[in-house]
């Protein structure tokens, strides 16, 4: 049996925006799951604007009395809300605020309230569709359980969970202008509708093909928005509806597509208008199936919409820049402050204005200085190492502290190391560890920004007013050149590392966290494509790192070693860095667009850079290794901004 609970909350009271997509939202997938020809569910129940107790009692029996072969499926639109400890509640019109502006607990439905419904529940295949604000924080404390064999996979797809968020746990959701939907939700049912989201013309759409065809038009449309998958098991092959794969309508839909993602600049989004061979390309391949040409332009105009309104946003940024720059140039601490919230209310990314801003500022001063909208710290733009001219800032954490991020360009590595090498490897040091890093894939990365070096213990101190490491002298002035607080904090679990990236975004009004795995090495390499950043001889390191050799089995201060080609220092050695992933035994699934790799069933967490107290062989840029979350004084971290 299939069921689904769709509830959309578009009322609230005071405090909070009102959101009419809310309700339009949860009618879009009504019709896509009742329809025979698609979802095929056997119950679908649709509640709007339910009160707390109505929500909770939907919940319990949506999860209540259900068999293992089941289908469950819960989708929530509306407001999402965390509270100081970043726990998730899912609002309703009764939700209120306090006068600190947070949530109070008995007024919302709490997302560990469903977590236990799910944990409790006997059904195999357990879907969940969140499109609200930080609802990538659900996936926290989510326990997965093992219900053993599958008997019918081939009618339901895989066994497990998916969880499908709109965006990360620290990031807002936006409303579609257009189409009255939720932007998430807008592609999620095209792609169901439409079959769009099959990946390999197979008969069923997976939950992970539906969740990739929206994350990608989303970062179309919303570039601020990160969607988010947590499969558990094999959730990522639970089947959402059924696909006509041979509809003529879908195959040209599909050639639009890949003539847009193999667009070199010739493309007009705004218009719609191709390139004269793309055009004759097309018209020829409508006319091959038997497609009109009014419905031939109507799937190239939805198939084009989100670039058009990416494109649209990026214009209206630049007009506001332009305006501001030729009046003022360098751009005035105020007018930079407005140019951000400008950007944040079009849900623009950095990388989005960055050739924005690189084609204005030729004409300025080397020095423009930028300012976060809340806070007065200063952001210097300087010419990070071996790359081109771009952005690189610094965050004024108080008191003489600060924390320099460094510009890293987009572009695409072979993260792992080859067969050969590791079969070496495994040979000299007579383990098989080093097997987790196969199998060498690429992996293609937009920009972002790294810190320069690990976090100190004074920038600790700064942002968590408390020193936790082993490696300080209390006596000695934090700020002092080469003293304690230019140590890299250590004693530091990777839970406390997502609670400073945490204060560090209240504080700075911009999103940090731990960076991914990838993002950690494609860094590290800064291009290198050899076993440490410098190349492959080992005696170099002493010249880059602190490890067993040279660290007299204590950390040193941050900088003293020679910085990688792009600026970035103690990549290699000091301390182990938490990265924002999951430990998976090898890469065979892995990510290849440099988002983390979750999995709310596993409780180990990968670090990178080996330290002070480890031998070369594990100080390389590929080395990669699992910790639980705990203290201890060689783990530290590195923060990640974009």
């Amino acid at each position: 049996m299939k069921v689904a609970l769709l509830v959309g909350v578009s009322k609230y009271q005071k405090g909070f925006k009102p959101l009419p997509s809310a309700v339009k939202d949860v009618a879009e997938m009504k019709q896509i799951l009742e329809n025979p020809n698609l979802g095929g569910f056997d119950k679908v129940t649709d509640l709007t604007n339910p009160n707390r107790q109505q929500l909770e009692d939907a919940i319990y029996h949506l999860f209540a009395n259900r068999d293992s072969d089941d289908v469950v499926l819960f989708y929530f639109s509306g407001h999402g809300v965390k509270n100081m400890k970043s726990n998730l509640f899912f609002t309703v019109p009764e939700t209120k605020k306090n006068t600190r502006e947070e949530i109070l607990p008995h007024t919302g439905v709490s997302a560990q309230f469903v977590q236990e419904r799910m944990t409790d529940c006997r059904c195999e295949r357990q879907v969940i569709i969140l499109d609200c604000c930080f609802s990538g924080a659900f996936a926290k404390g989510l326990t997965a359980k093992d219900d053993g064999k599958i008997d019918i996979q081939g009618l339901l797809g895989g066994k497990g969970r998916a969880i499908l968020t709109s965006s990360t746990s620290m990031q807002l959701s936006f409303q579609q202008d257009d189409s009255g939907l939720s932007v998430y939700t807008h592609y999620l049912t095209e792609g169901l509708k439409t079959g769009a989201a099959s990946i390999n013309n197979r008969q069923w759409i997976t939950a992970d093909e539906a969740h990739k065809y929206a994350s990608k038009k989303v970062e179309k449309a919303s570039p601020a928005m990160t969607p988010q998958f947590f499969p558990v098991a094999e959730g990522y092959e639970i089947y959402l509806v059924k696909a006509v794969v041979e509809d003529p309508k879908l195959k040209y839909r599909q050639e639009v597509e890949r003539i847009i993602q193999e667009d070199d600049g010739e493309i007009d989004f705004i218009t719609g208008k191709f390139s004269d061979l793309d055009r004759i390309i097309l018209d020829e391949f409508a006319l091959s199936l038997k497609i009109e040409e009014t419905e031939a332009k109507a799937i190239e105009k939805e198939v084009i919409e989100p670039y058009r309104q990416r494109q649209q946003k990026i214009n209206k940024y630049e007009r506001a820049f332009s305006v501001a720059i030729k009046k003022n140039n360098p751009l005035r601490e105020t007018d930079i402050q407005k140019l951000k919230r400008f950007q944040d209310r079009l849900g623009l990314s950095d990388e989005d204005i960055a050739p924005i801003k690189q084609k204005y500022q030729l004409k300025s001063s080397d020095n423009i200085q930028t300012q976060s909208t809340d806070n007065p710290p200063k952001l210097t733009i300087v010419n990070p190492v071996n790359q081109p001219k771009t952005n690189n800032f610094t965050e004024d954490l108080g008191n003489g502290v600060k924390l320099e991020m460094i510009y890293i360009p987009a572009g695409e590595f072979m993260m792992g190391t080859d067969d050969a090498e590791i079969e070496r490897l495994c040979k000299k040091y007579n383990t098989d560890w080093f097997k987790s890093e196969a199998p060498q894939h690429l992996v293609k990365l937009q920009s972002f920004y790294l810190g320069k070096y690990p976090i100190t213990q004074a920038q600790y101190q700064a942002v968590m007013g408390k020193n936790p490491s082993k490696f300080q002298n209390p006596k000695e002035a934090p700020l002092s050149k080469g003293g304690w607080g230019d140590h890299p904090v250590e004693r530091v679990s990777w839970n406390d590392a997502q609670e400073f990236c945490q204060q560090l975004s209240q504080l700075t009004d911009r999103k940090y966290r731990l960076p991914s795995e990838s993002q950690w090495e494609y860094a590290c390499r800064a291009g290198s494509k050899t076993k440490w950043c410098f190349g492959d001889d080992e005696n170099q390191l002493k010249d880059y790192a602190w490890y067993y050799s040279n660290s007299s089995n204590q950390t040193h201060p941050v900088e003293q070693k020679k910085p990688n080609d792009w600026g970035l220092y103690d990549m290699h050695g000091n301390v182990w860095e938490w990265c924002e992933d999951n430990w998976h035994d090898n890469y065979q699934n892995a990510p290849d667009d440099g988002k983390p790799w979750l999995d709310p069933n596993k409780n180990l967490y990968v670090i990178r850079g080996g330290s002070w107290f480890y031998i070369p062989g594990y100080c390389r840029s590929a080395c990669r290794f699992n910790e639980y979350a705990r203290v201890f004084y060689i783990f530290g971290f590195r923060v990640v901004c974009g």
